[in-house]
């Protein structure tokens, strides 16, 4: 059937997005065992644990639980199997819980105001070393390294014992083999995790206290992820000294480097406990390698530093973990939501355990990533994925160009991929082609890549979507006069300040973005509170750059219109963010909408939410750019129009 590109029937609905998939995170394996977190939009956003194995998928916490942590606003790292006893974190209120076969979850930790992650089991079963993050004053919060004793069980709740505060923050506290030596990271303002990073290792005695702490790298400018023991006693660990995150090791009182390749082995720590490689006993390491050619598994010799690339039929890889002579990770698909597989490291053979979902939508609806290199003003390439228009029973007319969304992820070092993601195919069933930018400051590329935006944002990020987008009008890809853009978060920011820039765009949707950096330098929480410094500079030294980098400050030329969405319990961009864009923009005449979504944080995690923000994207753009979408929709008020 004929009809104008935007105006198709798709299969895809919004509900459909907001049910067909649950996340797939922070994936752990012990014997026979595999787990994974599930983020359930069906079940209000709730983290639910489920083990496999050789059987069907069972559910292990209670479903009163969501375990989710706060740890960073981000959270992550909220649960730890250790023989068959689940540990993990609490969303309502942030305790720690213990769960054994036999015995139902009691709470092991007590005082409000103090949130737990990213914790590790002594070899003995009876202790847990954690991060906690200390809320409970009116000062920054407090991060740091505390033992939580493991009493039998009915003893009463206690808080732990600070074992090292010495740092801003921590992360990955690890007990070696014997339970003698713990590693972990820190860092300090106004540094990221990915900017300069402390690794520490020190003795522990029988009464829980550190024995001469030892700082294995010079930490400045060396990003270090994921410290793991060896049973031998060897320390591995991720450093992108030289430009990119490989793997390294701390040996009989040095430092070396085990493997040397231009490709990523680790990512931005956005959330805790993430894991990049697996030992597979002391000879080999699994391993994912990215770059600009994709994302590959590999097994590593820890002797030669020779890999292996297996021959796998995914996309991306994420939280490895090895078992035994099995290995299991959470893997991305070119046109199939995620999937939990297991890959028998003698054979190269996989199964899938477990699929994130299935929402039933044949091959000939699916719009699968095409890989894009494009010039910038800057001088440099730009990367991103294209998404053409798709959908078995519609074509268009003939010489007619389709919309395009541009899409900026979020981070703003963060990063795209070619994985499966339906809500692109959402748009692109409809008729409008997507581009998903991995604009510079964006992690998979290297160390020089990422620092393209330090001191830039708002102006790199900008100047790389609009080069996208008119690489993409030039290919013959898009029509120049319906361009869209569209971010959440920091990809909010550059939608806003991609609108202010001028008129490339014809409309923008803005998911709790950033529309005033001199009030986010002022009011936002302690993780990415001086994030801005290497971003835009130090504040309020560098006050005239925030002032002129602000969308807010910004609204000469900005004509489009603009649609916000904005969760009503976000602590990391708060909603005022939002509501000054939304009330400038209709004090200048501009065609604005704005949706709110209570219970909502950084991030709509209900179903609800996701489907009735979708559904007003698409009204939104239909009433701006004046076509007709398929099907019922929720209908919106859109002011000034």
């Amino acid at each position: 059937m004929q009809a104008p590109y935007g105006t198709w029937s798709s299969p895809i609905s919004a509900e459909l997005v907001a049910t067909a998939a649950n996340a797939l995170l922070s994936l752990s394996a012990e014997d026979n065992a595999v787990y994974w977190l599930e983020m359930r939009p069906e079940e209000g956003g709730r983290y639910v644990l489920v083990k496999g194995g050789s059987g069907q998928p069972v559910e292990v916490a209670p479903s009163q639980f969501n375990l989710r942590s706060r740890v960073h606003e981000y959270g992550g790292a909220s649960y730890r199997v250790h023989n068959n006893t689940l540990y993990f974190t609490n969303f309502a209120d942030q305790a720690l819980y213990r769960q054994s076969p036999s015995t139902a979850a009691a709470r092991l930790t007590a005082s409000d105001g103090l949130r737990y992650a990213d914790c590790d089991v002594h070899p003995d079963g009876g202790q847990l070393v954690c991060v906690r993050e200390d809320h409970r004053g009116d000062a920054e919060p407090l991060n740091q390294i505390v033992l939580v004793p493991l009493p039998d069980t009915g003893a009463a709740p206690g808080d732990g014992n600070v074992i090292w505060s010495g740092g801003d923050f921590v992360a990955y506290p690890r007990f070696s083999a014997d339970g003698s030596s713990l590693a972990w990271i820190s860092w300090d303002h106004p540094n990221m995790p990915w900017d300069s990073v402390s690794l520490w290792v020190a003795g522990i005695n029988a009464a829980g206290q550190l024995q001469n702490p030892v700082q294995l790298n010079p930490g400045e400018g060396d990003s270090v992820l994921q410290p793991t023991w060896a049973e031998d006693g060897t320390l591995y660990f991720l450093s992108d000294r030289s430009g990119w995150w490989n793997l390294h090791r701390w040996r009989n009182g040095s430092v070396s480097a085990v493997h040397q390749t231009e490709a990523e082995l680790g990512d931005a720590l956005w959330t805790l406990g993430n894991r990049y490689f697996a030992l597979h006993g002391n000879k080999q390491a699994l391993i994912s390698l990215h770059n600009e050619a994709g994302q590959k598994l590999a097994l590593l010799s820890l002797d030669s530093g020779e890999h292996r690339v297996i021959d796998l039929p995914f996309v991306s890889y994420d939280s490895l973990a090895v078992a035994g002579n099995t290995a299991y990770f959470i893997a991305g698909r070119h046109d199939q939501p995620a999937a939990v597989v297991a890959l028998d490291l003698n054979s190269d053979e996989h199964r899938i355990i477990h699929e994130a979902g299935d929402a039933g939508v044949p091959a000939a609806y699916i719009s699968t990533a095409q890989a894009l290199r494009f010039p910038t003003p800057g001088g440099y390439d730009a990367h991103a994925y294209y998404y053409p228009p798709r959908n078995a029973d519609y074509r268009a007319p003939e010489g007619e160009r389709p919309p395009l969304m541009v899409v900026m992820h979020g981070g703003p070092t963060g990063a795209t991929s070619a994985a499966f993601s339906i809500a692109k195919q959402f748009w692109t069933s409809r008729g409008i082609a997507v581009i998903d930018v991995n604009y510079s400051g964006s992690t998979g590329y290297g160390r020089t890549y990422r620092n393209r935006l330090r001191g830039a944002w708002g102006e790199a990020d900008v100047a790389d979507a609009i080069a996208a987008t008119r690489y993409a009008v030039d290919a013959g890809l898009a029509d120049p006069d319906r361009l869209l853009i569209r971010g959440g978060s920091a990809g909010g920011f550059t939608t806003l300040a991609a609108l202010a820039a001028g008129d490339v765009f014809a409309a923008g949707a803005n998911y709790y973005g950033v529309s005033d950096l001199e009030v986010l330098a002022r009011d936002t929480h302690k993780f990415e509170s001086r994030y801005l410094d290497s971003l835009i500079g130090p504040y309020p030294a560098q006050q005239q750059v925030y002032k002129a980098r602000s969308p807010i400050n910004n609204l000469q030329s900005f004509t489009s219109p603009l649609i916000t969405l904005q969760g009503l319990d976000d602590q990391i961009v708060p909603p005022n963010q939002s509501e000054m864009i939304f009330q400038a923009l209709v004090d200048k005449g501009v065609p604005s909408a704005y949706l709110t979504f209570a219970g909502e944080q950084h991030g709509f995690r209900k179903a609800a939410s996701i489907t009735a923000a979708l559904e007003a994207e698409l009204y939104f753009y239909g009433k701006v750019l004046g076509f007709a979408p398929s099907g019922k929709l929720m209908e919106i008020d859109i002011v000034n129009l």
